[in-house]
């Protein structure tokens, strides 16, 4: 796969999981969302997709989400890094909130994209992100602050990749940022 794909690849790869699902409605949103709180570093600890080969564990090239920001006019920007053999690349990809809380949208050449905060606690959150292009690809992933999995949030998760059908995925987390070109 070429760098040049586009961010949105990116995310989906860095997110590392793909699911189908057949109505954007079927996926909760965290109540009383706030964006603010989910500023930060996070890390990946389950990923699940429908798509078993959309990462592969053999790919010599691992992406990864690093970080969520938010700005003031509440667009969220999800940081990811692209690293493998000789290649580091940061890539930022950015969402608008929409009119109902904890959900964002955004596009790309050829489609659309929609997350949404499925549940956070703020120190462990499941995170929901559908693509739609020629094909609908739905990602799931449980990310915390730190790398100790939580039972409970575990336990939610798993709720979800046993409704939607998912797959387990290979989990990457890399280390930001790319060091300063030679």
């Amino acid at each position: 796969m070429a760098l040049e794909k586009g961010p949105l690849l990116l995310l989906a790869l860095g997110l590392g999981l793909a699911g189908a699902q057949k109505a954007l409605e079927e996926v909760p949103v965290q109540p009383d969302f706030d964006a603010q709180k989910v500023e930060g570093r996070w890390l990946t600890l389950q990923l699940s997709a429908s798509h078993a080969n959309l990462v592969s564990p053999a790919d010599p090239l691992r992406l990864a989400l690093h970080s969520i920001q938010t700005r003031d006019s509440g667009d969220v920007d999800f940081v990811l890094f692209w690293k493998g053999e000789g290649v580091c690349k940061e890539a930022n990809i950015t969402v608008h909130p929409t009119q109902l809380q904890g959900q964002y949208q955004g596009s790309f050449e050829g489609g659309s994209m929609h997350v949404r905060f499925v549940s956070t606690d703020y120190s462990n959150l499941i995170l929901y992100v559908r693509f739609e292009d020629d094909e609908i690809t739905s990602l799931w992933v449980l990310l915390a602050r730190r790398m100790q999995e939580d039972p409970k949030w575990v336990g939610r998760y798993l709720e979800y990749v046993e409704k939607f059908h998912l797959q387990k995925a290979p989990v990457f987390n890399i280390d930001g940022p790319c060091p300063p070109p030679q």
